[in-house]
């Protein structure tokens, strides 16, 4: 075993009570509990090692207020000599916690070499094995050239605006060559980027009249019932014909894909106190949300002209039929090339570790490559990290010891190649 390996094997222990006490910091978004918290937890850990923490606050960010307060921390360890800088990005906050568990969901629970708990997976685990990498590398190589940098950063699971987004606004990334996030897609496997995602909100309009005189109104859901029929006749059959070169997982997912996340007609829901009746109204207005994702090879206002003429169609076969389309999110698709020097040292890593060779896939959902690709101007960038992705967000959400240690084996050689060369 190289010295590397011994030092993370060594810190096995450590590994274990890390992720345990990072996952009993319930970091819920929303709203956005505990974020300094874990902050100051981090720091009080990395700053006693010589790390310099800075605790940076996402003012003005969507969801930053004096109650929820985005708090990030960023931790820099400076070497000797010049060099490249290595950046391991993680998110700290974690979803709902949701039913079904047969455990405490902040317990941390170690069982049969899983930890369990929300944010076990996605991605505490991820952020305790990028540390214990770079502690391991660092006490073997204090003066190592470059630096090395870790960020825990908020809001990752509502879209990163909070976290990523607002450091890369800030420069944060202007000095940095290369970035690793740790997010749990398989310790033998490189996420190189993911594919885009356009939100929207599509609302057709009617006229309210008397339920029993449907006649004297105009019906917004059944205009609506016409928008999602010609989805199926039309518009899904036109998705699953493109089909990407991206190696995106799962396999369903190389398909460009449409989900409609909640349509909304008529009255307001009541809410489950209320026992009354609905008043009988023909609806004015239905809502529904999209949530459409596209491929590397479509351009954004190709999907958005989509979804435009198939609306100008109802509207041209439908009398009184109107429409408004707003857009609520987007985001371009992202990939980082095999041949990039991360890529291409953590593969070399992981053939070294595990004895094969590395896989390369893309996320079918966006993570925070997006802001540092988009906004920080830095394409040197994937996702590396423990734990199987479709844990994530579910009950009984856990992370396996071994996993960790050995993508901490991993990440600490990509440091020994990219710093030291070796």
């Amino acid at each position: 075993m190289d010295a590397l390996a011994l030092e993370i094997e060594n810190r096995r222990d450590d590994l274990v009570r890390l992720t345990r006490d990072l996952i009993r910091i319930p970091t819920l978004n929303p709203p956005g509990r505990n974020y300094r918290e874990i902050c100051e937890y981090l720091q009080a850990r990395l700053a006693p090692q010589g790390w310099a923490c800075e605790l940076i606050r996402a003012h003005g960010a969507p969801g930053d207020s004096e109650a929820f307060p985005r708090w990030n921390l960023v931790a820099r360890h400076r070497g000797g000599p010049p060099g490249d800088c290595v950046h391991f990005n993680s998110h700290h906050d974690v979803v709902e916690v949701g039913h079904g568990w047969s455990r405490d969901p902040f317990a941390a629970e170690l069982e049969g070499g899983r930890i369990y708990g929300r944010g076990a997976c996605d991605m505490k685990g991820g952020l305790a094995a990028s540390i214990i990498a770079a502690e391991a590398f660092v006490a073997l190589y204090p003066d190592h050239p470059g630096q090395i940098e870790i960020s825990a950063t908020a809001d990752e699971e509502s879209g990163g605006f909070g976290g990523v987004a607002y450091l890369a606004s800030q420069g944060a990334f202007a000095h940095v060559g290369h970035v690793i996030i740790p997010e749990p897609l398989h310790k033998d496997r490189i996420c190189l980027g993911h594919r885009g995602v356009w939100w929207a909100e599509i609302e057709t309009h009617g006229r309210i009249a008397h339920g029993s005189m449907p006649f004297l109104g105009d019906s917004a859901i059944r205009h609506m019932g016409a928008v999602l029929e010609e989805m199926e006749r039309t518009l899904f059959p036109l998705l699953m014909s493109k089909h990407t070169e991206m190696p995106v997982i799962p396999e369903g997912a190389r398909n460009s894909t449409l989900n409609i996340n909640s349509i909304h007609g008529g009255e307001p829901d009541h809410g489950p106190d209320f026992t009354g009746l609905p008043a009988p109204c023909v609806a004015d207005r239905c809502r529904i949300v999209i949530d459409r994702r596209f491929l590397i090879e479509e351009e954004l206002s190709e999907v958005k002209r989509e979804v435009t003429a198939l609306l100008e169609k109802v509207k041209a076969a439908r009398p009184g039929f109107t429409y408004e389309i707003r857009d609520l999110f987007e985001v371009i698709p992202s990939m980082t090339d095999r041949e990039a020097p991360v890529v291409r040292s953590t593969a070399a890593a992981i053939e070294r570790v595990l004895g094969r060779e590395a896989g390369y896939v893309v996320s079918p959902g966006t993570y925070d490559q997006k802001h540092i690709d988009r906004i920080g101007k830095l394409k040197n960038c994937i996702a590396y990290g423990p734990g199987v992705l479709d844990l994530a967000h579910q009950p009984d959400e856990w992370v396996g010891v071994d996993d960790m240690r050995d993508s901490a084996r991993v990440m600490a050689l990509v440091l020994d190649d990219i710093l030291r060369g070796a």
